[in-house]
């Protein structure tokens, strides 16, 4: 690599020469979201450097941007703290999406990381004669022997092809650009989508008076949050330990079952894998209640099944329903969107 230069860069490990190429000593880690910024801070305690690239401009992208103002975490903070260093003692079970930004801004800066703002990776690509991995954004090219991926599975929003959408008249949103539903006040809004994000939307709009109508097509294992004081995300990480998977999600519907009742009847089928499992082979991570399953019992959120067509000022449904709709909200979720870079 005899031809760089070694102009000095801000990084007092990385050289770059006249052609836009950066040298890092070090692993390249693409994403400053809460893995990055952890593999980083773990490497920099057995002090080897690396370098963050970040598409956006500041860590933790997804929390500042693409998130709800009531957001909270939706496990206890025991289970989201990042390595060698700890939430405060002072903050809640459960912190706001407020304190969990300052937790990851105070632990960027206590690990003095300085991730390379608004470089979007283009492509990554291995050079097998120099042994490098030649990792391209807009601005430079950026060389190392080692490349970790840390984009999270929640970089692209999902947007659903709904036939007659375009010709819908009202707003339509998708949940990574949903704030409040102070907007939607007095409206009937459409949520499409019963995950997490779907469920917390249409809790939040009804504390302004709008009835939302909640799109569920498929199945959806509900679990409350917490069962007799403790955590179901504890319960559940610590019966695994000691017993099946399988014993495990049939203890764990049981409880849910108990404390909630049975789902099937308020139009939420719960599918045929147990929770646990699901989460495994699929990804798909039940959705744990934190008081949307009493608005669905009492009548404010409406359960329907799947859209057939959207119209101009409204929906039609697959069970021949139709309702007028004022907004529509996307809560489809999110997706990779590391095939599209990584060679």
């Amino acid at each position: 690599m005899g031809s760089y230069k070694g102009e000095e860069q801000h990084h007092h490990h990385h050289h770059r020469n006249e052609s836009n190429c950066v040298l890092v000593h070090g692993p390249i880690i693409v994403g400053a979201g809460p893995s990055g910024l952890a593999t980083s801070a773990c490497l920099k305690q057995q002090s080897v450097p690396s370098l963050i690239l970040e598409k956006s401009d500041c860590i933790a992208s997804l929390w500042q941007h693409r998130t709800y103002d009531r957001l909270k975490l939706h496990l206890p903070k025991q289970f989201c703290e990042l390595p060698l260093l700890g939430f405060p003692h002072n903050f809640p079970k459960y912190p706001t999406k407020h304190q969990f930004i300052s937790y990851m801004e105070t632990y960027a800066s206590h690990f003095s990381i300085k991730p390379r703002f608004n470089q979007a990776v283009i492509k990554a690509e291995f050079d097998h004669v120099l042994g490098f991995w030649r990792v391209k954004t807009q601005d430079f090219e950026y060389i190392s022997r080692w490349l970790i991926v840390a984009t999270g599975e929640n970089a692209e929003p999902v947007i659903p092809d709904i036939p007659g959408i375009d010709r819908f008249k009202g707003r339509v949103v998708h949940t990574s650009l949903y704030k409040s539903g102070s907007v939607f006040k007095n409206q009937r809004v459409l949520v499409v989508g019963c995950g997490n994000s779907g469920m917390e939307v249409c809790l939040d709009l009804c504390r302004f008076n709008v009835t939302p109508h909640m799109v569920v097509r498929n199945t959806v294992h509900v679990l409350p949050r917490e069962m007799f004081g403790f955590s179901t995300f504890g319960i559940a990480m610590a019966l695994v330990k000691w017993f099946p998977l399988k014993l495990v999600d049939k203890l764990l519907l049981l409880l849910a079952n108990f404390t909630l009742g049975n789902t099937d009847q308020i139009g939420l089928r719960r599918p045929k894998t147990g929770p646990i499992e699901l989460k495994n082979v699929t990804g798909k991570t039940p959705v744990l209640d934190v008081g949307a399953l009493s608005q669905i019992k009492s009548g404010k959120i409406k359960v329907m099944e799947g859209v057939k067509e959207i119209t101009r000022n409204g929906a039609k449904f697959v069970d021949g329903q139709e309702k007028e709709i004022d907004s529509i909200i996307l809560a489809t979720g999110y997706k990779s969107n590391v095939p599209t870079w990584l060679k």
